[in-house]
């Protein structure tokens, strides 16, 4: 016995000592839902200052958000595990205070920092409903820099158990995104806008101008004639241009696609706005001629001179009142701004709301993929109940009166939004460059790129914010937020994810693939069998009970009457 002791002791001390100098963790879920990827290990090991992070999730929260609380302790954990310094985090519940006027003080506090409240309603112990203020926030303060996020997804059409599920998976994407920015905004790469060709103006993209600023030097301007001037930027943006391209902007721009440089492509194919149709009951679609049409053909897509309505769509206001009365305005659908539907399986667009557009046209792909080799998918799709009309076209306020029909919108699933990775030819192959381009001697003019991507969007209003009043009292308003509605719809995470994942060399939006399920008990099922389930946890302790008893009452009786029956030993 002493013997096996002893062996037990020194397998248990040579364990210790050796996982002393030998770490390891298993992870035994499905999911691997503790199980931290290679990029966030390697960031976590790059920290050289202690990490401050500051969770307001806490006090009395519900089953949901108390999952959401453990899995952000869980995963801060698992990040502490490989820093070299120190990750040090706090749960604060912004709603301890006593007083009304107190709780008030701490939540304007919170807000004036931009981590707006969520509001849910819960049940009490007596079944009353009742509101609470929750602050799914949190802070992360890196030597002298700060950096919130909110952990909270609200698709609409998911139900909150759903909501919670989606921002545990996006828990690891959410926070190390959080900390890549407060580590590397210092030394931010760079994008730019390009400009002179009517594109939009910088107060109609303020929103998403001020999203990428948290994550890059954001810069506007004209192409010249430098083949190289576009090399220093990440991502190039072109934002809803109206005017032609020349020759030898194009090429500055082919040559920066050949040497490995990323594009979003934000065209019309369609030149109409709904200002015209305000002065007028009517107005006029006509194509959108800005020379790209031959390049992106290249490319491998193209932007189709058509107009997209869709029954499932936005909604604008129009006046209802009779001839020579006050003006009475309603809210109608709008064909016109269709509701886009996002993959849900690319890392771009997955988990995010539907995309609102305005005279969105249509993308698609061209030339075969085989000969190509090459990464094609569609980001953003119209509904199964779509019509398409070829410019040009007129368009007429008259078709919020006319009630939708299926012979009309008899088209399925249009795509508006497309991805392309690999290697591109250029448009310029076989072709000689502009005369007035300055090249560098040592610079090589290519026919055939480097591996890289683009995205091509067939609507330049997806990334235009709308602004409030006029002048100097002119407010932008948040990229995706629809005044007539009230509703904030998916545009600006769409195009701040579509940035990020062409500026992403190392993987980090394959973050936002993680998929962990939510398994929920069938409340149906619970409510049905309830009776049972209460009986049977009242009844069937009770009864193990008496059975034990009874049991343990015949062992002694068994035994003892066993001993009496035996014989001495003496009499023997």
């Amino acid at each position: 016995m002493k013997k096996h002791t002893l062996i037990v002791f020194a397998i248990v001390l040579l364990i210790n000592i050796v996982s002393a100098f030998f770490f390891y963790r298993f992870d035994l879920t499905s999911e691997k839902r503790f199980t931290i990827s290679d990029n966030t290990k390697n960031l976590m090991r790059g920290l050289n200052s202690d990490l401050k992070v500051t969770i307001y999730l806490s006090g009395d929260l519900n089953m949901g958000f108390l999952r959401l609380k453990k899995a952000t302790a869980e995963m801060l954990d698992e990040f502490d595990v490989y820093t070299k310094s120190n990750i040090s985090y706090e749960f604060v519940n912004p709603s301890k205070a006593t007083s009304t006027k107190e709780r008030n003080k701490t939540y304007d506090l919170l807000q004036q920092k931009g981590m707006s409240p969520t509001v849910v309603y819960d049940k009490d112990s007596e079944g009353k409903l009742i509101q609470k203020v929750i602050f799914p926030w949190v802070e992360f303060v890196y030597q002298k820099d700060t950096v919130r996020v909110n952990l909270l997804k609200n698709l609409p059409g998911k139900s909150g158990d759903e909501n919670l599920n989606i921002s545990i998976e996006n828990l690891e994407f959410e926070l190390t995104d959080a900390i890549r920015r407060i580590t590397t905004q210092r030394n931010s790469p760079r994008v730019a806008f390009i400009e002179g060709h009517g594109e939009l103006e910088e107060p109609y993209v303020y929103s998403i101008t001020s999203s990428l600023a948290k994550y890059y030097n954001v810069d506007r301007g004209t192409i010249g004639t430098d083949v190289s001037m576009l090399d220093p930027y990440k991502v190039v943006i072109i934002a809803g241009p109206h005017d032609k391209f020349s020759e030898t902007e194009k090429f500055i721009i082919d040559q920066y696609i050949m040497r490995g440089g990323k594009v979003l492509w934000l065209v019309d194919g369609v030149r109409t706005s709904l200002e015209a149709l305000s002065q007028s009951s009517t107005t006029v679609g006509i194509v959108n001629e800005v020379n790209l049409e031959d390049q992106l053909f290249t490319y491998g897509v193209r932007v189709d001179p058509v107009l997209i309505a869709d029954t499932q769509c936005a909604q604008i206001q129009v006046n209802v009142a009779p001839a020579n009365k006050d003006p009475q305005f309603e809210l109608a659908p709008w064909y016109y701004f269709p509701l886009l539907q996002p993959s849900p399986v690319n890392v771009i667009t997955k988990n995010i709301a539907p995309v609102r557009s305005e005279f969105a046209s249509v993308v698609e792909f061209v030339g075969e993929n085989q000969d190509r080799n090459m990464k094609r998918e569609v980001l953003l799709i119209s509904s199964n109940t779509t019509a398409v009309e070829i410019a040009p076209m007129q368009i007429s306020l008259d078709m919020v009166n006319t009630p939708p029909t299926a012979a009309y919108f008899n088209n399925r699933y249009v795509p508006v939004a497309v991805l392309m990775e690999g290697k591109f030819q250029s448009v310029f192959n076989n072709r000689m460059p502009p005369k007035n381009i300055q090249i560098n001697p040592n610079e090589t003019i290519r026919s055939f790129g480097k591996k890289t991507k683009m995205i091509v969007i067939a609507d330049g209003d997806i990334i235009r914010n709308d602004v409030q009043g006029f002048g100097t009292s002119a407010q932008p308003l948040p990229l995706g937020y629809d005044r007539n509605m009230d509703k904030q719809f998916g545009n600006g995470e769409f195009i701040l994810n579509a940035v990020n994942y062409l500026a992403d060399d190392q993987g980090w939006m394959e973050l936002r693939a993680r998929e962990i399920k939510l398994r929920l008990l069938d409340k149906q099922r619970i409510i049905s069998q309830r009776v049972f389930w209460q009986t049977f946890n009242v009844v069937v302790p009770f009864v193990l009970l008496i059975v034990i008893t009874l049991l343990y009452q015949w062992s002694r009786k068994r035994k003892y009457t066993r001993e009496e029956k035996m014989p001495d030993e003496k009499s023997i």
